[in-house]
């Protein structure tokens, strides 16, 4: 039964006993997995449409979002209450999105047909659809908000789309098959995965937002084929002193210096890692491994994994409440 916790997930939300909500995308199993992330129990698990990968949330934690990628489609729900409320036009086939940080517009990369969907939440109403590169997925958005940036993955590029005309300002080439953009907090630097390349592009982006490729990241784990080191998902901390990479089937995650640029840990977690998110307080750090159908729960601070807690079938998105 798929919500045998609701009664008592309501009650506690009632009196407001738990703190923050984690949320992950099961994308073979079809449904939502609720995590309380301070006991990390499962809280509940209810549909998420078919095929649901990207999952973000409103700024003020009370909408989930849900790329529903084999409904053409954006579903939201009720972060309280797990219900439905509506859907939003994505175009076809999302995979990830972003959302500005005013929780208006959402900006979406649409695989299928080489497309960004700009989505009014208030309206229900598509602004702008942009042409990009081959199959697209990344997305990120400038802390100033002025830049979304989409990766191609055929093309295996950044685009640099403006939020003023939704027009593509700059392009950079990347390794194969870019999954994931990251900016740092202060926007001085974007992080971009390339699963298939094996690598993390460091790209600088000057004041007026022109970005230059400054390097190329690899990865070696002794006893671990190269061709199973495949960066996907991607999270900086706030000071911008540690990168966190997902390293897809070889079950860890690398640790970045922000400074140095070397990578000075890997953390080994569950079977074919994907997207991770932190805590508000980065103090945790989860990640989604679609093998094991199952979630990490990494200590920030020491660097290492401390629970593992089963979810649904191959859950591949995660996003957290804010406090």
């Amino acid at each position: 039964m798929i919500r045998p916790l609701l009664t008592a997930t309501l009650c506690l939300a009632a009196s407001g006993a738990f703190a923050g909500k984690a949320f992950v995308s099961n994308e073979r199993g079809n449904t939502i997995t609720v995590l309380d992330t301070e006991t990390w129990e499962v809280l509940e698990e209810f549909p998420g449409g078919n095929r649901p990968r990207g999952v973000t949330l409103s700024p003020d934690g009370t909408l989930l979002y849900v790329c529903a990628s084999d409904d053409d489609t954006v579903r939201v729900f009720d972060t309280a209450s797990y219900e439905e409320l509506y859907t939003l036009p994505s175009g076809p086939d999302p995979e990830l999105f972003v959302i500005h940080p005013s929780g208006n517009p959402l900006y979406t990369a649409n695989e299928d047909d080489n497309l960004v969907t700009v989505t009014d939440t208030e309206s229900h109403s598509i602004l702008a659809e942009v042409p990009v590169g081959v199959e697209p997925e990344g997305m990120a958005i400038s802390p100033d908000t002025k830049w979304v940036v989409n990766t191609s993955e055929t093309t295996n590029m950044a685009h640099f789309i403006s939020t003023e005309d939704y027009e593509i300002k700059h392009n950079v080439l990347v390794d194969q098959r870019p999954r994931y953009a990251e900016y740092t907090a202060d926007g001085t630097r974007l992080y971009v995965s390339a699963e298939i390349g094996g690598t993390v592009s460091v790209i600088d982006i000057a004041e007026d937002g022109t970005p230059t490729l400054r390097q190329k990241i690899g990865f070696e784990v002794p006893g671990v084929l190269p061709e199973w080191l495949q960066p996907v998902g991607i999270r900086t901390t706030q000071d911008g002193s540690r990168i966190f990479v997902a390293l897809g089937p070889a079950n860890r995650v690398a640790v970045i210096d922000g400074e140095s640029l070397e990578v000075i840990d890997y953390i080994m977690v569950g079977q074919r890692v994907w997207q991770m998110a932190f805590t508000p307080d980065e103090k945790f750090l989860i990640t989604t491994n679609g093998n094991s159908n199952d979630v990490t729960v990494i200590d920030v601070e020491k660097e290492e994994a401390i629970k593992s807690v089963q979810v649904g079938q191959q859950p591949w998105g995660v996003a957290i409440t804010p406090n």
